[in-house]
């Protein structure tokens, strides 16, 4: 049984009362923002936030800014009582403190009047806040080299989306830890120089990516895969592991060791949206794996109507 019943937060003034009265009782916080839909690898998430922070604060919130009208938002699965009771399982150091679950964080405004020329008309990629030619939300927080490249490429307003929204809660919420899975390791990596170059005075945490024990990486797309496409879509972990192992044993050549993950993904029946050895820090493209370029190897590949990332570090 869990420790007790975590606070569920609605009001964004209401989160910053709650962790202002925190902090001057010299309490330290720690965030972990999620989009609901919980799994073992949130759970990994918490466990590592109560590690570093006093109280925790969770995060439940499905961000229309990270998605392009042509993506899933109206289908991304959503179980919100499920994911209560899975907080209240957490053990240990008092459990999860409060879940922070907003109805909307994005002010959506008048539509504009004709003539206005809204970013859809001219033709360029827009989020599901945009999408209206609406008046209201128009800042976004953008990490212009780290975003390009990987999920970028076909994603364009994703990371866009994940880092403003990011910087909202970390505005709201007040946090002094924020923890990240890296099976979104360019997320990951974004949401740190952010941090960085923009002084949040936030301590930003990598956890470990958490595999189901069939190897597949959790994910809550996971649940739209037919047990047949999971099958097949165990040749990305399997094909990961390959490519370490041989990179641990001298195979240092980028291309051959990418040709060896694409071409097991696709026998398996899988698309693949990329697979590509990058700087772990920089995600700048090697062409050979050194001591002192640790490399990151990262992959997103399509089973069925489910697009999946995994990757996996390696170190020589």
């Amino acid at each position: 049984m869990g420790s007790k019943d975590p606070l569920i937060i609605r009001g964004k003034d209401e989160m910053r009362e709650w962790s202002r009265s925190a902090r001057a009782e010299g309490k330290t916080i720690g965030l972990v923002p999620t989009m609901g839909f919980l799994h073992d690898g949130h759970l990994s998430l918490i466990h590592e936030s109560k590690k570093h922070a006093d109280l925790t604060v969770v995060s439940i919130y499905v961000n229309p800014g990270q998605f392009s009208p042509n993506e899933d938002l109206s289908t991304y699965p959503s179980d919100f009582d499920g994911d209560i009771q899975k907080l209240k399982s957490v053990s240990g150091g008092g459990g999860v403190d409060v879940v922070f679950h907003p109805q909307n964080l994005y002010e959506f405004g008048g539509r504009r009047s004709s003539g206005g020329g809204g970013e859809e008309e001219k033709g360029k990629v827009v989020s599901c806040v945009e999408i209206n030619g609406g008046m209201g939300h128009e800042t976004w927080v953008r990490v212009e080299r780290l975003d390009k490249g990987l999920c970028g490429n076909s994603r364009p307003v994703f990371f866009r989306g994940v880092a403003t929204i990011v910087a909202k809660l970390f505005n709201i919420v007040e946090p002094d830890v924020a923890v990240f899975g890296k099976k979104d390791y360019q997320q990951w990596r974004i949401i740190k120089r952010m941090v960085r170059d923009l002084d949040f005075g936030i301590n930003v945490i990598g956890a470990d990516l958490i595999r189901d024990e069939d190897g597949l990486a959790k994910s809550s797309r996971n649940v739209h895969l037919s047990p047949q496409e999971r099958e097949r879509a165990l040749s990305i972990s399997k094909s990961l592991s390959n490519a370490k192992f041989a990179a641990e044993n001298g195979q240092l050549n980028c291309k051959e060791l990418r040709d060896s993950v694409i071409q097991a993904i696709q026998e398996a029946g899988g698309k693949v949206d990329y697979a590509e050895i990058v700087e772990q820090e920089s995600l700048e493209a090697l062409k050979e794996i050194s001591s002192s370029s640790p490399a990151v190897l990262c992959v997103a590949a399509i089973f069925g109507n489910v697009r999946l990332l995994d990757n996996m570090e390696i170190n020589v």
